[in-house]
C-alpha cells in the first residue's frame, strides 16, 4: 500500500530506524498502510488529502507533510487541490501553519518538476 502511495515501499524509513527502533519502523508501516490506508470507505485520494490538511493543521510536522505531498501528487492529486487544501487550515490552525505548509508544498512541488 505504501509503494502505491509514496512510491518508496517505505524502505528508506524502515532504514532510517533499523539502527534504533526496528520495531517502530514495522509498526509505523503496518498500522496505517496495512489497517488504516486498505480500509474501504476512502479512496487514496480522499485519504491524502485528509492527512495533508492534518499534518499541515499540526504546524510542526513539516518531513511528514512534505512525504504526504509527494504522495498527494502519485495518487492523483493537483497542485491546486493541495495548495486549497493547505489554505484551507489557515482557517482552523491559523496562518503560521498554513504558510509552514504552503512552504512544505513549494519544495516538493520543486523537487517533482
Amino acid at each position: 500500500m505504501l509503494s502505491a502511495i509514496d512510491g518508496s515501499g517505505g524502505e528508506h524509513v524502515i532504514d532510517s530506524l533499523a539502527d534504533i527502533a526496528p520495531d517502530f519502523a514495522q509498526y509505523l508501516l503496518e498500522f496505517p498502510f496495512g489497517d488504516i490506508y486498505a480500509r474501504p470507505g476512502l479512496d487514496l485520494r480522499s485519504r491524502e488529502i485528509a492527512t495533508i490538511a492534518a499534518l499541515t493543521a499540526i504546524g510542526h510536522a513539516q518531513p511528514q507533510l512534505k512525504v504526504h505531498i509527494a504522495a498527494g501528487l502519485n495518487v492523483g492529486l493537483t497542485r491546486e487541490e493541495i495548495v486549497e487544501t493547505i489554505m484551507q487550515m489557515a482557517v482552523y490552525a491559523g496562518f503560521p501553519a498554513a504558510l509552514n505548509g504552503l512552504f512544505a508544498a513549494r519544495e516538493v512541488f520543486a523537487r517533482e518538476a
